[in-house]
């Protein structure tokens, strides 16, 4: 009987899993109305390539996307007469810029996968 050991070579991922489903989870999130629970993904995305990342413009993305994010949810906690939630107060603009930035992210780990 024979066993299999497992295999030690590299998988070529040099951007974390959890990196990679985030970035795909944050534009669904906010496209589905769930911009509040997105912080939990763009987080994630974040801390991963900080600490993880080796590519630098995975880095860069990862942080763009941070920015993008943070931008409407200060507007929105530091205004008095907004919504009761964040999905309701964002602008369209900014909902197409946080898709847009993750779409970046998405290219750079894609990217920083095939070199």
């Amino acid at each position: 009987m024979t066993t299999a050991s497992p295999s030690l070579a590299p998988t070529g991922r040099s951007t974390p899993l959890a990196v990679t489903v985030s970035s795909w989870a944050v534009p669904v999130m906010v496209l589905g109305q769930f911009a509040m629970l997105a912080i939990v993904p763009v987080a994630i995305a974040m801390v991963g390539a900080l600490r993880n990342g080796r590519d630098r413009a995975v880095r860069w993305a990862a942080a763009l996307l941070t920015i993008s994010y943070a931008v409407p949810l200060v507007i929105w906690l530091t205004r008095p007469d907004g919504a009761p939630s964040l999905s309701k107060d964002m602008h369209p603009g900014f909902v197409a810029l946080i898709v847009a930035a993750s779409a970046v992210l998405i290219g750079s780990i894609l990217r920083a996968r095939r070199h």
